[in-house]
């Protein structure tokens, strides 16, 4: 089906729609329309779509206020995607998890794509934001909207990958200073989509071509998660040794060139580090060759919360009662500080294990109201300074784990190094 604007058919008049209204999808909206472009949110949930029309936001970064704020600049949600064929740019910002079988799940952003090539009228452009492989974007959805639209991608429309950088609860970076990379099918795909991002983020960088762009993001969160497997498994044995951890890293960072800190912790969470890197891996696999690096950070990384399960069952035992007669308290169950995201979270797998072998878990976490673990409802805990328990584990430093904040005389294995030098606290 040909979708190309007959003579009088009328000119474009949204200038962006943003296919998925999530952590990426909804704050991108919101810098779009309050540079004064037309902007329309698309998303599958009706629940989702209702409540943002209704002015109450699902994510961290944008608070019902600044929400009232996108609606009065003419800021609106749909599930009706033929929305798409009013529109000069379209941006397809759709989960990326991983299949059963550790691959790619691109589900979503194939089905983003035949939306998209259903509603495509010449001259629009499409961008692909959604984090993948090398590849995805001139191998997947190129051939798709193609065959939806019956136009030829980089000649009858433009088409780019442009990775997303969002990193929810950042008080510093957001969507408007934090450069965007551009990676088009063509010299002029490229520049079109450097026009659009142009119009409300301060610095566009021109990939040469998609495929580019597509390892960049991948780059990025790759270095991170061999990194993190590398404090990891030096918290292990530098214990063994005898060293803070923490001291050496804070010592390390002292050095102004040729290093950055990266801390350890009880796993790794979020949608970036845990995922990413395993598409990178899947693609290198696909050419006969182990990516090494990736596979044993990830060996390493998801062996952490087991470590944390162990350290939990010594210090126990050490004060003489065993794991599967102990109430233990969680702190923290999302990804990291200050925020209620619980994407592939440590917490999951820590709790799943504690329980497992026997213990009565609760958790606390005050951007979290419940929390359940392999079906199982956790108690939560609404007073902390009262909580009883025979251990505390603090998983994730929120602002308001401070050493006075705790119930008094209860041991802490402190994961995250935030409650050091703190009277019965002991590191990982």
């Amino acid at each position: 089906m040909v979708n190309d604007a007959a003579p009088n058919e009328p000119a474009f008049d949204v200038d962006l729609v943003v296919v998925g209204q999530g952590y990426v999808g909804l704050p991108l909206a919101q810098a779009a329309a309050a540079r004064g472009l037309a902007v329309v949110g698309l998303d599958r949930s009706q629940t989702v779509v209702d409540a943002l029309n209704a002015g109450s936001s699902h994510i961290d970064d944008i608070a019902d206020a600044e929400l009232a704020v996108m609606l009065g600049q003419g800021y609106t949600a749909t599930t009706d995607a033929s929305v798409q064929s009013r529109a000069k740019a379209i941006v397809i910002c759709v989960p990326t998890p991983l299949g059963e079988a550790g691959g790619p799940d691109l589900a979503a952003v194939i089905g983003a794509s035949r939306s998209a090539g259903q509603h495509l009228r010449r001259g629009a452009l499409v961008v692909l934001e959604s984090t993948t492989y090398p590849g995805t974007t001139e191998e997947v959805v190129a051939p798709i909207l193609k065959e939806e639209s019956g136009l030829e991608p980089g000649a009858d429309f433009c088409l780019a990958f442009s990775p997303e950088r969002v990193d929810p609860g950042n008080p510093v970076y957001g969507i408007v200073n934090t450069p965007k990379v551009v990676g088009g099918l063509t010299p002029e795909c490229t520049a079109a989509a450097k026009a659009l991002y142009s119009r409300f983020i301060d610095t566009i960088v021109e990939a040469k071509g998609p495929r580019e762009a597509e390892m960049a993001k991948l780059l990025e969160n790759t270095y991170r998660h061999v990194n993190i497997a590398l404090v990891n498994e030096m918290a292990v044995f530098c214990r063994e040794l005898g060293v803070d951890l923490w001291d050496a890293i804070g010592l390390a960072k002292t050095k102004p060139f040729g290093y950055q800190a990266f801390y350890p912790g009880p796993g790794v969470g979020g949608h970036c580090i845990p995922i990413d890197p395993n598409y990178l891996s899947y693609k290198v696999r696909t050419l006969g060759y182990p990516f090494r690096f990736v596979e044993l950070a990830q060996e390493i990384n998801n062996r952490m919360p087991e470590y944390v399960v162990n350290r939990a069952m010594a210090k126990l035992n050490g004060n003489g009662i065993a794991l599967s007669r102990a109430r233990v308290l969680l702190l923290g169950v999302t990804y990291k500080p200050d925020i209620a995201d619980q994407r592939e979270s440590p917490a999951t797998p820590v709790g799943r294990k504690l329980i497992e072998a026997g213990a009565e878990v609760a958790y606390h976490d005050p951007h979290v109201t419940t929390w359940t673990v392999g079906g199982h409802e956790v108690e939560r805990v609404a007073d902390l300074a009262t909580a009883k328990a025979d251990l505390i584990v603090l998983l994730t430093n929120h602002g308001e784990y401070q050493p006075d904040a705790l119930p008094a005389g209860v041991p802490v294995l402190d994961t995250r190094g935030a409650l050091r030098g703190a009277d019965g606290v002991e590191t990982l």
